[in-house]
């Protein structure tokens, strides 16, 4: 029955997508593995980690798409999840230092010892099992969002108002995770990771594996918001998006459906936290930083908000180009960069990239239907 709902909700689009995806977390490795690093086409470590954190990012733009693109739901503080799973695996990877860290404390991190705390604070144990970390991955986004939606969806906060909210959700956040007493490690966070289940994760193999790990997951999550969208749950989130008030007077729940798709939404976010951690080797404060939130949604507007696929090309596409032009000479004029690039979508290209592909070629199409038909209908010639 599951199989047939995730058949049913592909079409040539998605499934060439997925299949696209599917090929680079084949390929990618195979080139950084298996070529010399003579060859033309090996490609480094530090491009894999960085086409890893490309990944994550797209998943992260992934899930913005499904509560904006498909539900209207504009959230300025979805970077808040992403740092909160990125802390959970950040606490796992610290928890298996050990003694191999600056102070060899067996049990607590550097920046414990540093600050002279005595023992491990609660909220820290059970993180040196991994299985008990993906838990939290998900459960802590998750709880944050559904308790932050059932409260501000309850109330029909909406519009500007909300994501005015989610922002200073995520700045709120920001600040507390900079305190040292926070027990987060403050301004400079978690770093120094060793391994992960036993692998070292400055190896080229388990840089390879995380990335397909992080591809793999792209295509899971694309599956999932595909099985959503195309049932009958998705048409009311479709309904909700388009007229909030009149699917609210045919009877429908609308703060249950709105509240079950953002904290979807989030542990989608905190998974991708969650995979970007490892493969950057750091998760700090600034994470939190309602700029990394705002830049999230840049990307889904650049790719196409309401295409999924787009969400993940404009996240590729605008992080390559701040990795291209921040390492040059118009390093200190990215972000105005940035905002030009966001204002000229909005004008010239309001649907994105992937949404205006689709337009043209429906256009295309229905010319060609017209033509046909018009040539259908055209009377022969009387002999």
């Amino acid at each position: 029955m599951t199989t047939h709902i995730l058949i049913r909700s592909l079409d040539r689009g998605a499934t060439l997508f997925l299949i696209v995806v599917a090929a680079i977390a084949i390929v990618v490795p195979i080139l950084t593995l298996a070529l010399p690093e003579s060859s033309t086409f090996h490609i480094p470590t530090y491009l894999v980690a960085l086409f890893g954190k490309y990944a994550c990012y797209a998943l992260l733009a992934l899930s913005i798409d499904l509560i904006w693109g498909y539900c209207g739901i504009l959230s300025l503080g979805h970077g808040a999840f992403f740092a909160l799973g990125g802390y959970a695996m950040g606490m796992y990877l610290m928890r298996q230092i050990g003694t191999r860290g600056v102070y060899a404390d067996p049990i607590l991190p550097d920046f414990m010892v540093f600050l002279n705390w005595k023992e491990l604070p609660v909220y820290w144990y059970g993180f040196q099992f991994f299985p008990y970390a993906l838990l939290m991955v998900v459960v802590v986004p998750g709880v944050l969002a559904f308790v932050f939606g059932w409260f501000a969806f309850r109330s029909r906060v909406t519009g500007v108002y909300l994501s005015i909210i989610t922002q200073a959700l995520t700045f709120a956040l920001m600040l507390g995770f900079f305190r040292n007493n926070f027990g987060f490690g403050g301004n400079n966070g978690l770093t120094d990771f060793k391994d992960i289940l036993g692998f070292n994760v400055q190896a080229e193999t388990t840089r390879a594996a995380l990335f397909s790990i992080s591809c793999v997951a792209i295509m899971l999550a694309f599956l999932l918001c595909r099985a959503i969208i195309t049932s009958k749950f998705g048409k009311v989130l479709l309904a909700i998006r388009d007229a909030e008030s009149r699917t609210r007077f045919l009877g429908y729940r609308i703060e249950s459906y709105k509240v079950f798709v953002f904290t979807l939404s989030a542990c989608m976010a905190g998974v991708a936290g969650a995979l970007y951690v490892p493969q950057v080797g750091i998760i700090n404060p600034s994470e939190f930083a309602p700029a990394n939130s705002i830049e999230a949604v840049i990307w889904v507007a650049v790719g196409g908000r309401g295409t999924l696929s787009g969400a993940v090309i404009g996240a590729v596409l605008v992080n390559y180009a701040k990795t291209y032009f921040t390492s040059g000479f118009l390093a200190p004029y990215w972000l105005f960069m940035l905002g030009a690039l966001f204002i000229l979508v909005t004008l010239l290209l309001p649907r994105g990239i992937v949404g205006t592909w689709r337009h043209w070629t429906a256009l295309r199409r229905d010319r060609a239907s017209a033509a046909a038909e018009d040539g259908v209908r055209e009377p022969l010639p009387a002999e």
